[in-house]
């Protein structure tokens, strides 16, 4: 599952390489919706499902342990102090992906907006059932494996901006 894929290219790209993994896209944003789907449309891609809404509507339709990846890249960061509470890592979301996320399910927080990472971060502590994998600087420096620029990631780069990775379990 992506949440808030932007324009589809990291989650496209994941189901063209994985065509026996079902994803689903989440994404109230009608642009990136319609592009999503010309690229699912254009590519022939079968796996991707897309719910074009709040996905906090949708937390209360899965079940339990039933995601094995969650990714969340280059969240809006809602900087003004006023709308922390819209951010993507608040308590309330934090406890329901530990809630869907499979025993040996991943989250994978990206985002070139420090201070929201550090924010991020310690929200992400304090919730028991998730545990940060970092053991060295390089685990939140280094892209993943097999990463799939976006065009958020892109702008950033070219911003001089360098992402930072949560990798969560």
């Amino acid at each position: 599952m992506e949440i808030g894929f932007g324009f589809g290219e990291h989650i496209a790209d994941l189901a063209i390489k994985n065509p026996r993994i079902g994803f689903i896209g989440c994404d109230p944003y009608i642009n990136g919706v319609a592009s999503l789907l010309a690229k699912i449309k254009y590519e022939g891609i079968e796996n991707i499902r897309i719910f074009d809404n709040d996905v906090r509507l949708l937390f209360p339709f899965l079940p339990e342990a039933c995601i094995e990846r969650l990714l969340i890249l280059f969240a809006d960061p809602w900087p003004k102090h006023r709308h922390r509470g819209r951010r993507i890592t608040v308590d309330d979301n934090l406890s329901e992906f530990a809630r869907i996320l499979a025993n040996d399910g991943q989250l994978l927080f990206a985002t070139d907006q420090h201070k929201f990472a550090a924010w991020s971060l310690a929200n992400i502590l304090r919730e028991r059932r998730l545990q940060w994998t970092a053991h060295q600087s390089k685990d939140w420096r280094e892209e993943p494996e097999g990463w799939t620029p976006t065009r958020y990631y892109i702008k950033a780069r070219n911003n001089g901006k360098n992402p930072l990775y949560i990798h969560v379990k």
